[in-house]
């Protein structure tokens, strides 16, 4: 496995070696020791989630308030077209964004450190997605901004078949702009 830093401060690509023959193949998805020797602290993940999506569907954009929360996200099944937004005021990165593909070919985990907003888009009839997290969710932590954003304009890949309410209801990034601290 190697780990690859990115245009995002602190975010990092997790690429696992595949060893494949006539039966299929293997991988490692997780190396505590190599998370550690990057940094971070593999024992301060308390929760694991996984949401399924199908083709189309946009889960986007969130955050955590406060000390918001370290997540390591890959797509276990299908893929998905995930997007990173860095809203850390005093990051050298902030307002950045950058996107990347997670699929279940090449088993990519991302890194994603507290601070940022997260979404995706699923790319395939149905993506699963596997968050490990290092804090227990709760929602009244819970940040979010608009998919489609007009200051932010990131470019979705697909048509929008399903998004939730609340996701629609999200306010803008200039709002939570002015939200966050100096």
């Amino acid at each position: 496995m190697r780990v690859e830093r990115t245009e995002i401060d602190g975010v990092l690509l997790f690429v696992p070696t595949q060893h494949r023959d006539d039966r299929g193949l293997f991988t490692r998805t997780f190396d505590a020791a190599l998370a550690a020797a990057h940094g971070l602290e593999p024992a301060a993940f308390v929760q694991d989630s996984q949401s399924r999506s199908r083709r189309g569907t946009i889960r986007a954009l969130h955050g955590r308030a406060g000390r918001g929360e370290a997540k390591l996200v890959r797509c276990a099944r299908g893929a998905v077209h995930d997007v990173l937004v860095d809203a850390r005021p005093g990051s050298p990165t902030f307002g950045h964004q950058m996107s990347v593909v997670l699929d279940d070919e090449t088993f990519v985990h991302l890194y994603v450190p507290p601070g940022l907003l997260h979404g995706y888009q699923a790319l395939t009839e149905q993506a699963d997605v596997c968050y490990r997290i290092d804090r227990e969710h709760d929602p009244a932590e819970d940040v979010s901004v608009r998919y489609d954003d007009p200051d932010l304009g990131i470019r979705w890949p697909l048509p929008v078949t399903a998004i939730s309410e609340r996701d629609l209801a999200a306010g803008s990034w200039a709002e939570l702009r002015r939200r966050l601290p100096d």
